[in-house]
């Protein structure tokens, strides 16, 4: 448990440094590590104190410990320790981002020519106005930039807002592309907007990975094409998280239900791909080491496969850290890994302490670590372990991710937590008969379609259960819109987990 409060610093320090100034971060991590190791070496020392308190006999453990100084000392020290890591990484890598030509162009809104690498599928936007041309949203992220007739190296992502033809582009593409360079959000990932009126220049095709994980999703695109209505429009977003063929009307439907998050690629995922791979593994009877190998190149495949967005990325990396605990041959602690994960990921990219997607998986994966477990216990004893398990996960999501959400619709689903038991079941063959069907697509495409209609019947399951939860009188509540009405919720949130949570306590200790 004592990562948990170096996570949430760490997630502070990474929304600090991706606006800071690269020196003050700089001088900030400095000042942490000076400061934590002061602090350790403070809680270390003995004192008579701490030798008297050991000496006073305990009725329960034997002898008194001064809970003060050495219980906090450690934990004060590893969060600073964590600061200045998420402090120092980050100042470095905002400093890169400052060098060469870029940042100059872009405070100018210069005219300029970029190249780099297609992050992702190209989004098509929908028209500004009746009539209006086509426009594409992609990612570059760049390494070169030319203007003025000079040249320099650069890094960092630029968004690209391009005309119909940037469709057409793979992910994993090197391209080039001219256009007018806009500055970004500040704290984004995003150091540039360019807005081109040409084509890209394809400099060189995707690498052989990114071209089989893009032949894979096309797999999925074209069986999702022979599945009628909702369960055509599901099924690859269920299975590799993408959601273009989703209509507004069934996306309005989802996000009622509170069943958004079916269709992005999160732990749930990487979940049943590990346990899948390591059951396989398991029955032929390979040695630990060669399971757990087998199963992070499965789950890199993944990754490849449904691109690294913020949540995947996350998953992926609570998976390996899972993993960790196989090789070592000790039992997995959820809290631990969570927190190891967040601190690793803040270190290595700070800019995800700030995207939704991130923050959402995050507080759900918490949700179901420290307040699962507990809900279980707290009502099998009246309904049973299995049903007690499918009914404390969404009331544990649902009610710690709900003030986030609130922060983009101010409306509270009322029959999430239903609508989520109800189509729990239908998640796991969605997601492994569709990922199935995509594999052996290329060779054997009747197989794929069976398995196809499988994964679809399940899609249309959640589909259904969707617009049905949608349609109910009173699906959405108004609520206090922004930070006051997200407050708010949170507080009520927590109010209704005291009382789920700790109620039974109270008269188990008088009974005492």
């Amino acid at each position: 448990m004592r990562l948990l409060p170096g996570a949430a610093v760490a997630w502070l320090a990474a929304l600090l440094v991706v606006r800071a100034p690269p020196r003050a971060a700089l001088t900030g991590a400095v000042v942490c590590l000076a400061v934590g190791l002061a602090v350790l070496v403070v809680s270390r020392r003995p004192t008579q104190r701490d030798d008297t308190f050991a000496q006073v006999p305990d009725s329960r453990h034997g002898v008194h410990r001064p809970p003060s100084r050495t219980a906090v000392g450690p934990v004060v020290a590893l969060c600073l320790a964590v600061a200045a890591a998420v402090l120092g990484a980050g100042a470095s890598q905002t400093a890169a981002r400052d060098e060469g030509l870029l940042p100059a162009l872009v405070r100018d809104g210069a005219v300029a020519r970029v190249g780099g690498v297609v992050v992702g599928d190209p989004t098509v936007l929908p028209p500004a106005w009746p009539g209006a041309p086509e426009r594409v949203r992609a990612v570059v992220a760049v390494d070169l930039v030319a203007a003025r007739g000079r040249e320099s190296g650069a890094t960092g992502q630029v968004l690209v807002l391009g005309p119909s033809s940037w469709a057409a582009v793979s992910p994993g593409a090197s391209v080039a592309a001219a256009g007018r360079l806009r500055p970004g959000e500040a704290g984004s990932r995003t150091v540039a907007v360019l807005l081109s009126g040409g084509a890209p220049e394809v400099l060189s095709p995707p690498s052989a990975p990114d071209a089989a994980a893009s032949r894979f999703r096309d797999g999925v695109r074209s069986l999702a094409a022979t599945l009628p209505g909702d369960a055509g429009a599901l099924f690859a977003g269920v299975t590799v998280g993408d959601t273009a063929a989703i209509s507004d009307e069934l996306a309005g439907a989802l996000r009622t239900a509170g069943l958004t998050h079916v269709t992005a690629v999160s732990g749930a995922h990487f979940s049943l791909v590990a346990a899948l791979v390591l059951a396989l593994t398991s029955a032929v009877r390979l040695p630990r080491p060669a399971r757990a190998g087998l199963t992070v190149a499965a789950m890199a495949a993944m990754v490849l496969v449904v691109h690294p967005s913020p949540s995947v990325v996350r998953a992926a990396a609570m998976g390996l850290v899972a993993l960790l605990g196989v090789l070592l041959g000790r039992p997995h602690r959820a809290p631990a890994a969570l927190g190891a994960t967040v601190v690793a990921l803040l270190v290595a990219d700070p800019w995800l302490a700030g995207e939704l997607g991130f923050v959402l998986s995050v507080l759900a994966t918490a949700a179901l670590v420290l307040l699962g477990g507990p809900l279980v216990d707290r009502w099998a004893g009246a309904i049973g372990r299995p049903l007690a398990t499918a009914l404390a996960l969404p009331v544990a999501a649902q009610l710690v991710c709900a003030p986030v959400i609130l922060l983009l619709t101010p409306a509270v689903s009322l029959y999430a937590v239903p609508a989520n038991v109800l189509a729990a079941p239908a998640v796991a063959p969605a997601t492994v008969l569709g990922l199935a069907a995509g594999c052996i697509a290329p060779w054997w495409y009747a197989g794929a379609q069976m398995l196809a209609l499988g994964a679809g019947a399940a899609c249309w399951w959640i589909g259904a259960v969707g617009r049905v939860a949608a349609a109910a009188p009173g699906a959405q509540v108004a609520w206090l819109p922004g930070w006051t009405g997200a407050a708010v919720l949170a507080v009520a949130g927590a109010c209704v987990l005291r009382l789920l949570v700790v109620a039974r306590a109270v008269p188990t200790r008088q009974r005492q």
